[in-house]
């Protein structure tokens, strides 16, 4: 069922739930959160397929709030919401209600949006793009008790991570951490089959992805060594390695699909670690409501801690280049490489900075 109200106002829109709701033979609501989206014309559409999508897990009542402040004063000045009411099928397992807020209604959106929330009932507030530089502070934001972005659509997805940092509140979130999830869940459990003390750590993944440096600062933060990001054509994050005395322990996936896993004195297996769709993150975020510390300690970590590196050198240089180990004097016994052309001359350089003794007469 699909219901348009033209300048209209909460209480009429309210009204108009519950004769759509008596009118489907269901006047309880049966919904468990009210999830609102802050969007534009341009990224409702996506946004609200993957929440009707995600309701099918959470049933909830989806506000999508699009703000059209106008570009002429005119426009500006004139002061309407319009809503459209979508419920049964139309709107997954719960209700959608999309407001347009046109002129200085814009900059008021939470006093549109507080009577339409579900009563003694959790809220999340997601911005697919555009989020604000702090989310809890931002008027919507402010109700909620999670609050969900995503860095992949800021303009420097890497540099929005320590935007992110800064503003951190207890309840934030980001999809940049929600897509390393399967990556994290196998690497413990390599961990668990194959206990052994890390010494370092590779990530792999194509530039300009949140996620890739969200995924190093997890290793670094959690295992207390080095870790170096490597930049490839990806897709997303292609490999992780991890360094240890008896060998090396890798998840490699390079086409977005499958990955493969690789242990020292194991058969290579392959697991499941498909690029998930917006839907199957916003789901996964929606089943925990409370404060993310694991994350909040990952994007804390400062993202130049990570040492970069870049997969597109020349191999035929790096294989003429023999290397050389030399102790780094790290407190978890990681190594430094250091090439042995450097090496010789930095002690020829040390010869020719020695005092020269003078001979005897």
């Amino acid at each position: 069922m699909k219901i348009d109200l033209t300048n209209t106002t909460s209480s009429k829109i309210n009204a108009s739930l519950m004769d759509a709701r008596r009118a489907g033979g269901n006047a309880a609501a049966g919904m468990v959160l009210t999830l609102v989206i802050v969007t534009d014309e341009g990224s409702a559409y996506d946004a609200l397929k993957a929440a009707n999508d995600a309701s099918r897990e959470h049933p909830n009542r989806t506000l999508a709030v699009i703000k059209r402040a106008g570009r002429s004063p005119r426009a500006r000045a004139e002061t309407r919401l319009d809503a459209e009411i979508l419920v049964g099928s139309d709107a997954g397992s719960g209700e959608t209600v999309i407001l347009r807020m046109h002129g200085e209604l814009a900059a008021h959106a939470q006093s549109v949006v507080l009577p339409l929330l579900l009563p003694d009932a959790p809220v999340v507030v997601w911005w697919p793009d555009n989020a604000p530089l702090h989310p809890a502070q931002d008027p919507l934001g402010a109700l909620a008790q999670r609050r969900i972005t995503d860095a992949v659509t800021a303009e420097s997805p890497v540099g929005q991570l320590a935007q992110r940092a800064e503003s951190y509140t207890p309840g934030d979130t980001d999809l940049a951490w929600t897509r390393i999830t399967g990556w994290r869940s196998m690497l413990a459990a390599a961990l668990d089959q194959h206990p052994v003390k890390i010494t370092s750590a590779v990530v792999e993944g194509e530039s300009y992805n949140p996620s890739v440096e969200l995924l190093g600062l997890w290793l670094m933060n959690r295992l207390r060594v080095p870790v170096e990001r490597v930049v490839t054509s990806g897709p997303g994050i292609t490999s992780v390695t991890l360094r240890t005395k008896d060998g090396e322990i890798v998840l490699d996936r390079p086409d977005g699909l499958m990955g493969t896993l690789s242990m020292p004195g194991s058969p290579d297996r392959q697991v499941a670690l498909k690029r998930r769709e917006t839907s199957e993150l916003i789901a996964e975020e929606l089943r925990r409501l409370d404060p993310d510390d694991i994350y909040a300690a990952a994007v804390r970590t400062p993202v130049d801690r990570l040492r970069e590196s870049d997969a597109k050198a020349d191999p035929a240089v790096a294989a003429a280049t023999p290397v050389v180990e030399a102790d780094a004097g790290d407190p978890d016994g990681a190594t430094a490489q250091v090439p042995a052309a450097e090496e010789a001359a930095a002690e020829k350089g040390a010869k020719k900075a020695a005092p020269r003794k003078r001979a005897s007469s």
